[in-house]
């Protein structure tokens, strides 16, 4: 890597807990390991994981795209590194192409890795807590019937943040993960992680109705 996991440590000190540097560790581990699996260049997917959410914070004060943040930091300090130019635009490349709701999609086997390890950290039991976690420092409330998820106007418009539940997020963003990932390993690593997901969002309403 073109950096270590403790200078990488020290860039995420203002991260909120659903983007926090134990998320770019879980990142990293899933990154490497899908990685390894597909024959993708290691020092490229590390370092792509261990920048690739950097200065989100600042990127949302300022309205942008965090991941077009973190690409641009990534590049000037890379530079500052003398790391081969090539390098840089394959690490950069992986960080900008990151994100579900946004373009540009992931072209190289590196950002399919980093991109797949990033949506999976967002599904299975850590999706799950991710979700309320971020719902629980925004005031939303728990639950919401799936019904009432309007999916054809949040792809128009995106997220309406006074509505949003971690049932809403379940239903636009997250049942959908599996079915966008890219590599073989994401994909396998997924069914499981999805499976496990559904069953709790199926439980989950059967308790709030009193079913169960």
């Amino acid at each position: 890597m073109y950096l270590s996991i403790e200078e990488a440590r020290g860039l995420y000190a203002d991260a909120d807990s659903v983007h926090d540097f134990d998320h770019i560790l879980r990142v990293l581990a899933l990154a490497e390991r899908i990685a390894q699996a597909e024959g993708a260049d290691l020092q490229v997917v590390r370092t792509a994981a261990l920048l690739h959410d950097w200065g989100r914070a600042e990127a949302q004060s300022r309205g942008r795209n965090h991941a077009d943040v973190a690409g641009e930091q990534a590049e000037g300090f890379l530079a500052s590194r003398s790391v081969p130019k090539a390098q840089i635009a394959a690490v950069v490349h992986a960080i900008v192409a990151h994100r579900f709701r946004a373009d540009p999609h992931p072209q190289t086997l590196e950002a399919k890795a980093l991109f797949d390890a990033d949506k999976l950290d967002a599904i299975g039991a850590v999706g799950i807590a991710r979700a309320f976690a971020y719902g629980g420092g925004h005031n939303q409330r728990l639950w919401a019937p799936r019904d009432v998820v309007d999916v054809e106007r949040w792809e128009r418009h995106g997220d309406d943040a006074g509505l949003h539940t971690a049932v809403h997020e379940f239903v636009v963003k997250l049942a959908r993960i599996e079915e966008r990932l890219y590599t073989a390993e994401g994909q396998r690593i997924a069914k499981s992680r999805h499976r496990y997901m559904t069953a709790f969002f199926d439980r989950l309403d059967a308790e709030v109705r009193g079913e169960l």
